[in-house]
C-alpha cells in the first residue's frame, strides 16, 4: 500500500524577512492555501505574505514530521538559513518545482 510522504516545508515573503515552518501531506496544496491567504490578517501567512517556498524534507510518517517541524522551529534565524542554503544555496522559490506552474491557475480547496 503506498502512502503520500508528509512534507516539513519553510516558506518565506518577496524579501525574505520572514521564515515560516509547516508540516504537510500534501506540499502542493499546502503551498496553494498560504498564497491564497495572502493580504489576509486571519493567519500570519497572510498577514506577511508568506507562500514563497524555500526548502523542504519528506517523511514516511507524520510523528517524524512533526518532530522534526518542533526541530525547525527551535533552531535560530541563521541556524534555518544555513539548513535551507544546503539545500537551496541559490535561496530560490521552488514553487514552480512544486506545483508545476507558478502563479497557480486554479486556486482549489481543500474541500
Amino acid at each position: 500500500m503506498y502512502t503520500k510522504p508528509y512534507f516539513v516545508y519553510i516558506l518565506t515573503n518577496e524579501l525574505m524577512t520572514v521564515l515560516y515552518t509547516g508540516v504537510t501531506n500534501d506540499l502542493e496544496q499546502r503551498i496553494t492555501e498560504h498564497y491564497k491567504q495572502r493580504g489576509h490578517n486571519t493567519s500570519f501567512t497572510g498577514r506577511y505574505n508568506v507562500y514563497h517556498l524555500l526548502y523542504y524534507e519528506p517523511y514516511k510518517y507524520i510523528n517524524e514530521a512533526i518532530a522534526r517541524e518542533k526541530e525547525i522551529k527551535g533552531l535560530t534565524r541563521e541556524k534555518k538559513m544555513k539548513l535551507i542554503n544546503e539545500m537551496n544555496p541559490r535561496l530560490e522559490f521552488l514553487n514552480k518545482e512544486i506545483c508545476g506552474c507558478w502563479p497557480p491557475r486554479d486556486l482549489p480547496g481543500r474541500y
